[in-house]
């Protein structure tokens, strides 16, 4: 691809493409610690080109730390990093942050205050002619649909245009790949949410590689090609957003991602026995005949059940929670079994605190599901 000239994908595009092979990221037995603390025990990833992938998880599970090793931020204790397959960091090589080819955006934007919009897209590009440097920076303004406030200073800009902005001074020098450290974090909710999809746009119209960081589930589900949940310094699963919300390879992942509760249930021939009836085995992902007898426990979402009022005697538990969330309410059921299952429903539906019902899973999926004996 010529200099200063925008790769044209659209978002659909960019979700097929992210499926190629070709890896331009490769962490192979990275380790860091701080101190006697070890934030990345043995950590190894890679990413291909034209994907956006995020990395997901809780406060302390590593995911910035990983993202200032990929950066040269940091260096790494062990392992090796390779960008577009030349070693960046590794026993005996370690390329400075500004040499690597990498743009980062940073949750507080880091716009410089003094310098117009196109001053701070055209920031590092000083090398470049005049006429290319100025071209790109058009070219980047469009893209960002910031051509009308070039010369508007940060000050004089919304939080979102300000997050365009960084966006394109990151773009402007043709990095290998993009960092987004909580890109949205700095933003009110009703932004935030709209400029998601913005900015997945921006990149893939720039066919850049980028990897984001978060906390926030909905955005990691709504953003990405691909997902790596991460939990002590550890990546527990990494698959497209479908996939990991979906079929959830650990306790953990489903528990993070969103609302999750577990029905207890055995395995008999064709179907599980559970408190709220029998599940079809067909109906539950990968539940193989060889699991005949097991107990196992399914994770259902609050839209995978439905809660009845009814009378005692045909009552499966009562209500004990009710939170009211506007579209919809959430309430907690706590089974006759003892287990304890989140339902959602329309804001129209009125169930009470106390109040008995009958529930039934509703799930027009295959239900993930875990042997019952590796419980926390």
């Amino acid at each position: 691809m010529a200099k200063g000239q925008l790769r044209t994908t659209t978002v659909d595009e960019g979700r097929r493409e992210s499926t190629a092979t070709d890896v331009v990221l490769e962490l192979e037995g990275v380790a860091k610690h701080y101190g006697s603390e070890r934030v990345i025990p043995d950590l190894s990833l890679a990413v291909r080109d034209g994907e956006i992938l995020t990395l997901l998880g809780p406060s302390g599970c590593g995911k910035t730390t990983t993202l200032r090793l990929i950066a040269g931020l940091e260096k790494p204790d062990a392992g090796m990093i390779r960008l577009e397959g030349r070693p960046v960091a590794d026993e005996s090589n370690f390329v400075a942050p500004e040499s690597r080819g990498v743009g980062v955006v940073f949750q507080e934007f880091a716009l410089f205050p003094h310098l117009t919009a196109r001053e701070n897209v055209a920031f590092g590009l000083r090398e470049w002619p005049d006429d290319e440097r100025e071209a790109r920076v058009d070219e980047l303004l469009d893209l960002v649909g910031l051509s009308d406030h070039g010369e508007d200073y940060p000050d004089e800009l919304s939080g979102g245009q300000q997050q365009r902005v960084a966006l394109a001074r990151s773009l402007a020098p043709e990095p290998e790949m993009l960092l987004l450290d909580e890109p949205f974090s700095n933003l009110d909710v009703d932004l935030r949410v709209e400029m998601r999809e913005e900015v997945r746009r921006i990149i893939k119209e720039a066919g850049v590689t980028a990897i984001s960081v978060t906390h926030d589930q909905e955005e990691a589900l709504s953003i990405s090609d691909r997902v790596a949940v991460m939990n002590d310094g550890d990546i527990e699963q990494i698959d497209p957003p479908e996939r990991v919300f979906q079929q959830p390879e650990s306790r953990f992942v489903a528990g993070f991602l969103g609302h999750a509760s577990f029905l207890s249930g055995r395995v008999h021939g064709d179907h599980v026995d559970t408190a709220l009836g029998r599940v079809l085995r067909e109906d539950v992902h990968g539940l193989v005949a060889e699991y005949d007898g097991t107990a196992i426990d399914l994770l259902v979402r609050p839209d995978d059940v439905t809660a009845y009022p009814t009378t005692p005697g045909e009552a499966d538990g009562r209500v004990v929670y009710r939170r009211y969330l506007g579209p919809t309410v959430l309430y907690r059921v706590e089974l006759e079994s003892g287990d304890v299952i989140e339902c959602m429903h329309n804001h129209s539906d009125r169930i009470d605190l106390d109040e008995r019902v009958a529930v039934r899973v509703t799930a027009d999926h295959e239900l993930a599901w875990f042997p019952a004996d590796q419980r926390a």
